[in-house]
């Protein structure tokens, strides 16, 4: 009888799995121990429990008795949350990158030799049956531990071929500047240009993803030119054409808020079904940024309802936010979101019905199944002149719509949540919220930031050391790069809006450990994983962008940001060293690392710092006036009298009347004491930034 050891695991996505009849382990040192005693490769299967085709194959294979006696019969099986152990997701996506020369995917199916633990057969889903000219997962098992078991010296020369070639990658510091260029920036312009989709919006083809970072990177590009004689308006277009693009598609609920993972068409119309926060806590704030360059009402609109979907439906009672809702319900994908026009007519007034048929399609063909999923054909001014009804009475009429069929769509059985609270992810949602909240002055939004920040450091921060992921009252597994540098940058983001010195010191502390822990100190750079951290067979050191930001990329932006703000040299010249380190790949693919993009930007041209001390509504007032607009070259703390401030921030004393300190790099300006002198400067300010 096989012994499933799931139950006990605090992953959702490996719960799931607790009563398939496969002989299932979680990644453990017992399991590697039998995998080497009994000489059996290890299954490795790799998801997450929003995946839809992790489903699939979860349905077809491991609940199958007959494919699940295979299973046991020939391997050692580990089931491993890709959201828990990052690590090891990145390890084999990589390995099945340089085996299959495509990238990879989920569920991951890496089969490993039980001793040094590389993969030496790696691929993605296969189904039960032979179909689309794929082989069966039961002839895949077969044949891989006969190759196992009558081919070992040739998976011993492949398996030294692939950790060379791993270790390579490393390494790759070919032409190492003995100092940076913007070259890459310009080039990485150049790409996004090439790869944009002039019809629908977005980069590529189908299936499409949001790319938050390219989307920042247009934003800082315009900005960064808007003053000289040729301003790039083209960058801005093609970000603002996105970002309406995705807010009137499928991809965007248009009932409930939030985005979902992708899209599988060019138009942005039917998605993969998943909604992820890691995807929704950059998308809020690009969204507000993009409302702050021109007030568009409609980018204000999406911001706020994205946040709002955020505290209502992913943000946990203690304070972290959660990390995913499933793609399925009731066993089918996007089941919860489909509509059919009867459905909607029987609960809505005429009048009603006109409007959001004519806006969301209704009146079309069905576009998802043999159903309707909603999806913005046309906006709410084409469909009142359409219908000949007054924009106040269309608006109003459109509202109730939605509010009523949102109603009846509480009613359904919701997609599946994963109720894990992870720290990377947690902190790319704080670092939104506060973002949003700031340019839309909305308390509520600074409040759920802070409470998931304070969930974060009572529950998942221990003497100096952050823990990765928390679920019903467990607290483990030692956290990554990006959950120390994307909380230090969550921090900065927030302290903008809020200050608090718990903070500042939490952040500062957080960022000695990455350079303790985290550094590659001979090539520069900062590894995955801590020093202290389980040995695997790679160490992986990130430097491209992914679903999340590169780690290396977000690690050298925040450090610069807190060196300017606290003075500690150390902090730049790490992160001078690891956008070195990164040149090679970054000057070869620019657009696929506009994270590190982000730091070298503001390493050639440093951030203008500004601090603001004073008191109550008089300082309130100038953090208004100096946070206004968008000026991502900047950062701007409002700092109240009685706080008692470390480093460079401790020469910045209070005055009688509220004082601004100004500093761009190490050069700074007398200090301002008229609020007038700080509007001119910032007016001043927006000329001179600018790439040189």
């Amino acid at each position: 009888m096989p012994h499933n050891r799931l139950k006990d695991e605090t992953s959702p996505y490996l719960q799931q799995h607790a009563d398939n009849p496969v002989d299932w382990w979680p990644w453990c040192e017992q399991a590697l121990t039998t995998a080497r005693e009994e000489n059996k490769p290890i299954l490795l299967s790799i998801g997450y429990s929003a995946c839809h085709w992790c489903h699939v194959m979860a349905h077809e294979s491991f609940e199958d008795p007959a494919t699940a006696a295979v299973m046991n019969r020939h391997y050692i099986n580990i089931k491993v949350d890709r959201e828990e152990r990052p690590d090891l997701d990145k390890i084999y996506q990589s390995a099945h990158h340089l085996l299959n020369q495509r990238a990879g995917g989920w569920p991951l199916t890496a089969i490993l030799t039980p001793d040094d633990l590389t993969p030496f057969f790696v691929g993605t889903y296969f189904p039960k049956e032979p179909r689309h000219g794929m082989l069966a997962f039961t002839n895949v098992l077969e044949k891989v531990v006969e190759y196992y078991q009558q081919h070992e010296d040739e998976i011993r020369e492949q398996n030294h071929s692939l950790t060379t070639a791993l270790q390579q990658s490393l390494q790759q510091n070919d032409g190492n500047p003995d100092s940076l260029s913007p070259a890459p920036l310009d080039q990485a312009r150049r790409e996004l240009g090439k790869s944009f989709d002039s019809d629908y919006a977005g980069f590529g083809a189908a299936p499409k993803f949001p790319h938050p970072t390219s989307l920042e990177r247009l934003l800082r590009h315009w900005s960064a030119t808007r003053t000289q004689d040729k301003p790039d308006t083209e960058a801005l277009k093609m970000a603002r054409l996105t970002l309406h693009a995705m807010a009137s598609g499928g991809i965007y609920d248009q009932l409930g808020g939030g985005f979902c993972r992708y899209s599988v068409d060019d138009m942005w119309m039917i998605p993969h079904f998943e909604k992820m926060l890691y995807d929704n806590g950059p998308l809020l704030g690009l969204y507000a940024d993009a409302w702050a360059i021109n007030g568009e009402a409609g980018f204000k609109r999406i911001a706020e309802e994205t946040a709002e979907w955020t505290m209502r439906e992913m943000q946990s009672p203690a304070g972290g936010y959660y990390s995913t809702l499933d793609a399925d319900s009731e066993g089918e994908e996007g089941k919860f979101y489909a509509w059919t026009p009867e459905q909607v007519k029987q609960h809505l007034a005429e009048d009603e019905y006109r409007i959001i048929a004519a806006m969301y399609g209704l009146n079309r063909s069905a576009n998802f199944e043999g159903k309707w999923h909603l999806h913005v054909y046309n906006s709410i001014e084409q469909v009142a002149e359409k219908l000949n009804i007054g924009m106040e009475s269309a608006i109003k009429l459109f509202n109730s719509a939605r509010q009523k069929l949102f109603a009846l769509r509480e009613q359904r059985i919701h997609p599946g949540r994963d109720e894990k609270v992870l720290t990377s992810w947690n902190a790319l949602m704080i670092k939104g919220m506060a973002i949003a909240g700031r340019r839309l002055q909305r308390d509520d939004l600074l409040d759920s930031a802070q409470q998931a920040l304070n969930f974060i450091r009572s529950t998942l921060y221990r003497d100096g050391r952050l823990l990765a992921t928390y679920k019903d009252g467990k607290a483990r597994l030692n956290a990554y790069l990006d959950d120390y540098v994307f909380l230090i940058d969550a921090i900065l983001e927030l302290l903008q809006s809020r200050w608090n010195s718990d903070d500042l010191h939490m952040a500062m502390a957080l960022a000695e450990t990455v350079l303790d822990h985290f550094e590659d100190k001979d090539q520069g750079g900062f590894y995955f994983t801590p020093d202290d951290h389980e040995q695997l067979f790679h160490r992986p050191k990130p430097y491209s962008d992914e679903s999340t930001p590169a780690g290396n990329g977000i690690a050298a932006y925040a450090l610069q940001r807190l060196s300017h703000l606290i003075g500690e040299h150390r902090y730049i010249e790490a992160a001078e060293r690891t956008i070195k380190a990164a040149w090679a790949h970054v000057s070869q693919v620019p657009y696929a690392h506009c994270a590190l993009l982000l730091a070298l930007e503001e390493n050639l041209y440093p951030t203008t710092t500004i601090v603001i001390r004073g008191d109550g509504q008089e300082l309130r007032k100038w953090q208004q006036q100096c946070q206004s607009g968008y000026a991502p070259r900047q950062q701007c703390y409002a700092i109240p009298e009685s706080e008692s401030l470390p480093g460079l921030l401790g020469e910045r004393p209070p005055r009688e009347r509220t004082i601004a300190y100004l500093c761009s790099g190490t050069q700074c300006q007398p200090p301002i004491t008229d609020i007038a002198e700080l509007r001119n400067h910032k007016a001043g300010a927006n000329s001179v930034q600018k790439m040189r």
